[in-house]
């Protein structure tokens, strides 16, 4: 099975927080399954940076797959040499996977589908969900109207992660045909956490962005601010106009000598953070997945998560609380952790990532999904 990734960034693009560790695992596993499998994508890393990577040849990496990174020209994934070698790619693939909705390398590649008849995989990552904070809605609204009517006749399966996005979507456009895999996670072989010493130490990690409901978290954090001892570290990277919001937020609730702001974290960085916390706090409005509630889980870390995310098993597995993101329903769910068996309740968390979210698990489930497409176009 020849599989290409088409996405507008890809490793080690982290600024762009979880679908880019998300894809780059996928084409790992997959190689390790069997599979064939290129990516073609830029070099961008946020609007104001480009990767250090080769941009003249194809880029192989040791995981087995085989990476072409384009000169981004402009915004986020605009790129005169992606679309010239688009058709290429294409007509080599038995099945092309899209990642991303509102980007550059959206239309190009619907209609090379439509024209060359190839089987699509389209995994929107959460873009498609709405919150209240949703930002320019009608052009996004036009945006939609368009790939909708121009996709209908192509072989396209609308991959989601998790039932909650499934809903979203379904009620957005409902002719769609969808499949529901979940992202996956790595559960480190062994962990070194550092004993809790009296303070409850939360994390809040990720993108800093306002649909993350940071801001919610920091009032809810002044709500305890006298009731137990707490620390809180905000580790993740956003635009210095958003960060210099939190700061000031920081500073006008009088949080600064509890809260730590620490920028990017990544890798063995990483994972010492989860390893140095009791409660990872993710107070999302909106979520696809999520996906650092299952990093927290698979370190052994309970988490507290918003009825934004789609983590309502949360309290069903004895691992956390799913919880309204308002600073007063935030309070109330850090007060009742504090006195939770933390321990137990991250041992259990683990469990539960090593049974159900493990990436050759998820990686079968789409190489099956490739080959259902695939069949399906050949049978039409």
């Amino acid at each position: 099975m020849k599989v290409l990734h088409v996405v507008p960034s890809f490793h080690p693009a982290y600024s762009y927080g979880g679908p880019i560790r998300s894809t780059f695992e996928l084409c790992r596993n997959a190689v390790e399954l069997g599979g064939d499998v290129r990516v073609l994508t830029t070099d961008a890393d946020g609007l104001d940076r480009v990767l250090d990577v080769n941009k003249k040849e194809e880029v192989e990496f040791p995981e087995g797959f085989r990476v072409r990174y384009c000169s981004r020209r402009q915004r986020h994934s605009v790129s005169p040499t992606m679309m010239r070698l688009l058709p290429t790619y294409m007509r080599w693939a038995d099945v092309v996977h899209l990642t991303g909705v509102y980007n550059f390398p959206t239309f190009p590649t619907i209609f090379l589908a439509r024209s060359l008849n190839k089987p699509l995989i389209w995994s929107p990552r959460g873009a498609l969900q709405r919150w209240e904070g949703s930002s320019r809605i009608g052009l996004k609204a036009v945006w939609d109207f368009l790939w909708y009517h121009t996709a209908d006749r192509v072989e396209l399966t609308m991959h989601v992660t998790s039932e909650q996005e499934r809903r979203e979507v379904s009620a957005r456009f409902p002719k769609l045909r969808m499949a529901m895999i979940p992202n996956g996670v790595d559960v480190p072989a062994d962990l070194n956490r550092v004993e809790r010493n009296g303070e409850l130490r939360m994390l809040f990690i990720g993108r800093l962005d306002p649909k993350k409901g940071i801001e919610a978290l920091l009032k809810a954090c002044s709500l305890v601010d006298s009731e137990l001892p707490w620390r809180l570290a905000i580790a993740g990277w956003g635009p210095p106009e958003y960060v210099s919001q939190l700061k000031e937020q920081i500073h006008a609730l009088g949080l600064g000598g509890r809260v730590k702001m620490l920028g990017a974290v990544l890798s063995e960085q990483k994972k010492g953070l989860f390893e140095c916390s009791d409660v990872a706090v993710v107070p999302s409005y909106t979520e696809n997945f999520g996906i650092v509630v299952a990093e927290a889980l698979a370190h052994g870390v309970p988490v507290i998560a918003s009825k934004g995310t789609p983590w309502s098993r949360l309290e069903e597995m004895r691992c956390g609380l799913w919880v309204d993101n308002d600073p007063q329903s935030l309070a109330d769910a850090i007060r009742s952790i504090s006195a939770m068996p933390l321990e137990d309740m991250g041992r259990r968390g683990r469990e539960w990532m090593q049974n159900e979210f493990s990436w050759r698990s998820v990686t079968n489930q789409m190489l099956a999904l490739y080959h259902q497409s695939a069949r399906r176009y050949r049978s039409r």
